[in-house]
This record gives C-alpha cells, structure tokens and sequence, in this order.
C-alpha cells in the first residue's frame, strides 16, 4: 500500500514551517527523518494533507554548549550521534544508546527530534531523555518555551506539542567525567522495538543517582533516587520499583522488566567508568 496523496514542503526557518502548518487544523505534519511517519502513512494509518520537512532548517541540526548545560538540535541523526559528529555530553551514553537503534540505514536518516516527538514508549531516547532530566525546547505560533523530561510524554505516543509546535531540541546538563552510566534494552532481535529498557546514571558530582523503568505502556517511570537499588538490587527494594511502574507481579512483562533493572544495576555496580 502506498501514502494517500499530499502536499511537500521544505521551508528554511522555524517560523515559516509554522506558519505553512497553523492554518491546516491537525491536517498537516511536520517531518524529519519519517523512519516513523513514513511506514504510517504507507499503511494509510495517518493520512495528512500537508507535510513540512524540517530537514532544510540549519538551526535544528546544530549543537551548542551552554555553559554546564548542551543543546542538541531535534534534527541531529542518530547515526551523527554514534559517530560522534556531534559534542557529547553524556560521557558517552548517547552514542552508545545510538548504536543499538535498529539499523543503520534508520540511523542514517532517523531524528533524535523526530523520535521524541513520536514518543513510542519502546524507543531509546524517550528513554534516555527522562533519565538525563532532559528540557525539551519547543517553538510554536506563540513563541518559545521549554518544557521539562518529566511534563513531555503525556502516555504512548502522547506528548506535550500542539500540532503547530516544533520541537527544537533538547537541553541536557553536561554529565561529568567521574560519571557513570549503564543502559540495558531486551529485544529479540536488531531493528525491534524493545520489550524493556533500564538506564541508570550516577554523578556524584552533581548528587545525582537516577534510574529508569523504560518500554512500559506508558511514560517512562522514573526512580529519583537509585543508589539503594544499585548497591543491593534485592526484591525487597526491585518490586516496589516495578509495581511502581504499573507492571502487575507473575506476568511476563514484569519479569522482563525485572532482569533488565538487575542486570543494568549489575553493570553499573561492577564498572568504575562507563561501561562502553
């Protein structure tokens, strides 16, 4: 099956692409990678009438520092990422997440951006981003605003921009160089979506030890503070994390979940740096 027929266009600017979108009432999309909308719309399971591309705005693949704080821009590949065409801020972490997102013809063309505004509940970054606290910087007809990882994804493929709005980029604190990470995501095989994912980050430095529960029909549930968890991941300690999450306890699901939280606190437990 192919795309029911649309409109095209590559505007230059943010606010052109705004402008071209606003008055087509949820009819039009924006675009960047389509590793997503472009399968959807093949299937005639989103049909809009309009699509912006924002590959041809140069604002949204650059990457800047900000003092403690790196900006990203949404149009980054994931391939740029794992390449490490752009500035790490994550001691590694984003590049190592990258090279583990289905293939590389998708990494080629595939969006940080465009996956987070996609928000499937399985995907790597929307993962990443909660655990990192990430901003989320997005530009609409109103101007800008920013809104924070834990306001972004509203449920499965729900998020907080408004059909008008782009996302921009995402701000992340710069993590530092005595930080450690572990990432771990179950999937049967390259190129599936994951049936669970576990982050943790610890930064001592900056007094944090984060941890996520990630590939939940849901938000990603985050544990705040994680220290505990890495130091004895016993029952006593995992299941209330688990339940937490709105996994129900004998279900595969939760099981699942629970190997990838032990064996991402077993990687961080046992690696002084990050395990790359």
């Amino acid at each position: 099956m192919k795309a029911a027929a649309f409109d095209y266009e590559k505007p230059l600017a943010c606010d052109e692409a705004i402008r071209l979108v606003t008055p087509t009432d949820g009819m039009g999309k924006f675009v960047s990678g389509s590793q997503s909308l472009g399968p959807m719309m093949n299937l005639r399971l989103a049909q809009p009438e309009l699509l912006v591309d924002l590959r041809g705005i140069a604002a949204l693949r650059e990457t800047r520092s900000d003092g403690e704080y790196g900006v990203i821009g949404a149009c980054v590949t994931h391939a740029e990422i794992e390449d490490g065409a752009i500035e790490d801020f994550t001691q590694g972490l984003m590049a190592h997440v990258a090279r583990g997102i289905a293939y590389r013809a998708v990494r080629n063309r595939g969006t940080l951006g465009g996956s987070l505004a996609h928000a499937d509940p399985a995907a790597d970054w929307i993962n990443v981003m909660c655990a990192l606290a990430a901003d989320f910087l997005v530009a609409g007809p109103g101007g800008e605003r920013v809104v924070a990882s834990a306001d972004w994804m509203a449920g499965a493929f729900t998020t907080a921009l408004e059909a008008d709005e782009i996302l921009t980029g995402v701000r992340i604190r710069r993590l530092s160089d005595t930080a450690r990470w572990s990432y771990y995501k179950f999937n049967r095989k390259p190129g599936e979506f994951a049936e669970a994912i576990a982050v943790f980050i610890d930064d001592a430095r900056a007094g944090i030890c984060r941890a996520v529960i990630g590939a939940i029909d849901a938000p990603p549930c985050l544990i705040a503070n994680a220290r505990a968890l890495v130091d004895d991941p016993s029952p006593a300690l995992l299941d209330p994390c688990l339940t937490g999450a709105g996994l129900e306890p004998g279900t595969y699901e939760y099981q699942v979940h629970r190997v990838a939280l032990m064996r991402a606190a077993a990687t961080l437990r046992e690696h002084g740096r990050n395990p790359q």
